[in-house]
Parts: C-alpha cells; structure tokens; sequence
C-alpha cells in the first residue's frame, strides 16, 4: 500500500464521519509547527521558518490543545527543524496517545541524536525526510555540504531499525527531472515506503531575492513529465493530483484541509500565504476566515501555488465523484 494500511483507513473513517455530519469543509491534516528554529537555511524556505528562538518554542499543551480542538486525523508535525524541539519524545507521546497518525517532517541530519533510541518505531508515524535532489542539487538547496549524505544514512539506519521512511521532494525552476526519477530509483535501493513530490511554492520573501520558482506553465511541463513515469514508482501523490499538478485538469483549493499552527498561533488562511495574521482561538480562525474567496484561487498569491497541501484533498474529492475515479483510486492506494 502507499501508505500504512491504518493511516489510510483513519483518512477513509474521516471522511466518511464529515459526509454523514453534513460538514463540506474540514480540516484533514494539521501542520503543526511547534518552533520556528532550524539547523539549516534553505533555499526555497520562508524566513520566518528558520529564523526563530527555540526559547520561542510551543509547550507540548499547547501544542496538543491545538490538535484537539482541530481534531484532524493526520498531525504533520514541521516548523522549523521538529527534531530540535526538546519535548518532541513527550509529543509523539500525546499524538499517539490521541490515536492520531503523524508526519514527521525532517532533514535528517539529527535523527540518530535526537529521534532514534528515543522515539521508537511505530505504525503510526511516518518520517518524511526532505531530498530536493541528488547529492549536488539537495546540498545547493540547503546551503551546505554533506547534508544529502547524511540524509541517505539515516535513512538507511532508520530503515534498519523498523520505521516507514518517505522521501519529500520540492520541485524548483532549475530542478532536473531525470534527477527527480533518480530519487524514485533511490527509494528502491533504500528500502525507503514512497516518496511525495510537489511544486515548490512561490514565497513572496524568497522571490525578492532570487528566481527559483516555477510558474504554472514551467510546473506544467515538469509535471507531465514526472506523471508520465511516477506509475513505475511509489510516488505518494494520487493519480487525479499529479494531472491537476501536469495541466490536464482544474481542481479547487482546499485551504481548509490542512491548517496550520504555529508559535504565533493559526495561520490563515494556510502555511503558505505570507501577511495574512494569526488567531489565538480555533474558534474564530475557523470562523473568521473567508474560505470561499482562498477557494477561488483569484488571490494573486495563488496563481502559481499547485502545492500538494492545498489540491490532495479536492484530488481525493474528485476521484470519488465517479465508479471510475473510485476504482482508480483504490488501485493506486495498494499500490496496483
């Protein structure tokens, strides 16, 4: 299967619970980014996800009421670097606890000092460890030598040791997609459970200093590309998405699908747009903000965005709506 049998039933069982409540938007996965802090600077991050204090972090309560009160299945735990975050063990706890599954989201390079030994291997998380590229293009991306290196490694002894790794890969203007088939081939010869690949996302911050993004078209092209052998491969993107990310057809966003917070409280109207403000209370984020307008993509800072955060959800969605598309989907979810 793409992902582990319980992950994918405890998004079906979701799903299932909203329609028979009536409830059209809802949140799915929570990107839950407990610091701001991290050990690398990348090319394609937002400042403010690198640059903050880890005395700035979220107490684990904090943290956890925020998952309760969001009630997603799915906990994508992010930031910042999640494996700096000093209560990270007593987290996973919690989430575990609450029978949620999660996405850790990593660039591996203190998995074997602060994750392994300390968290142990479990079917409901999932280690999500970034790779935009092979050796050469992954250390450009990061701004620093030996950190593909090191990834590998660490998957390799994370693999070892019992856990479902997947590679997470951003694609960029000048990322080569024969290099993206190469993190395929690579998946294989770790041993590693899949890998998810999606357009990078044009942050306004990032683009004043420099040209890395692509324009729907420059996706567009890179994307039928990727879609015309992701089938030889565990690419962890439905069938429906990777059309939509080539093209071939239109889908809403679904901002509301995966929500976001953070140290300065719930981001809206997602991770990505930058100068829109925070909430304090769930209540009023859910409330407040106007879903219908970030649905119609008219927003300037959309007309670029195929991020697989905001489509996978309205993917899903769309595939459900025929005999054909359900069918198609359930193959692709083990894996046919």
């Amino acid at each position: 299967m793409r992902y582990p049998l319980g992950f994918t039933l405890a998004q079906a069982r979701h799903r299932a619970k909203m329609a028979r409540a009536g409830q059209e938007r809802y949140p799915s996965v929570l990107m839950l980014e407990p610091l701001y802090t991290c050990n690398l600077a990348c090319l394609g991050c937002s400042t403010e996800r690198y640059s903050g204090k880890l005395s700035d972090r979220m107490p684990v309560e904090q943290c956890l009421k925020a998952v309760d009160d969001c009630g997603a299945p799915i906990v994508n735990i992010c930031g910042g670097e999640p494996t700096l975050y000093p209560e990270l063990p007593e987290l996973v706890e919690g989430l575990i606890a609450r029978k949620k599954h999660i996405l850790l989201c990593t660039n591996a390079l203190v998995l074997d000092k602060k994750l392994f030994g300390k968290i142990a291997p479990s079917p409901r998380l999932l280690l999500m460890i970034h790779l935009d590229g092979l050796r050469e293009t992954h250390d450009h991306v990061c701004k620093r030598e030996g950190v593909f290196d090191k990834a590998i490694a660490m998957i390799r002894e994370g693999k070892d040791r019992g856990y479902h790794i997947y590679l997470n890969t951003t694609v960029y203007k000048e990322t080569k997609v024969d290099e993206v088939e190469g993190l395929c081939q690579l998946v294989e010869e770790l041993r590693a459970d899949g890998i998810l690949i999606s357009p990078g996302y044009e942050y306004e911050s990032v683009r004043r200093e420099r040209d890395i993004f692509l324009d729907r078209e420059g996706i567009h092209e890179k994307f039928r590309a990727i879609r015309d052998f992701s089938r030889r491969y565990r690419v962890n993107a439905t069938p429906t998405f990777l059309e939509f990310a080539a093209g071939l057809r239109e889908l809403p966003c679904s901002p509301w699908s995966t929500v976001n917070y953070t140290p300065k409280g719930w981001k809206a109207p997602c991770y990505l747009i930058e100068g829109e403000g925070y909430y304090q209370d769930w209540s009023d984020f859910w409330s407040k903000t106007d879903w219908a307008y970030w649905e119609s993509r008219d927003d300037g800072r959309c007309k670029n965005c195929k991020m697989h955060s905001g489509f996978e959800h309205s993917a899903v969605n769309e595939a459900m709506k025929s005999v054909g598309g359900q069918l198609r989907l359930a193959a692709w979810t083990i894996g046919v």
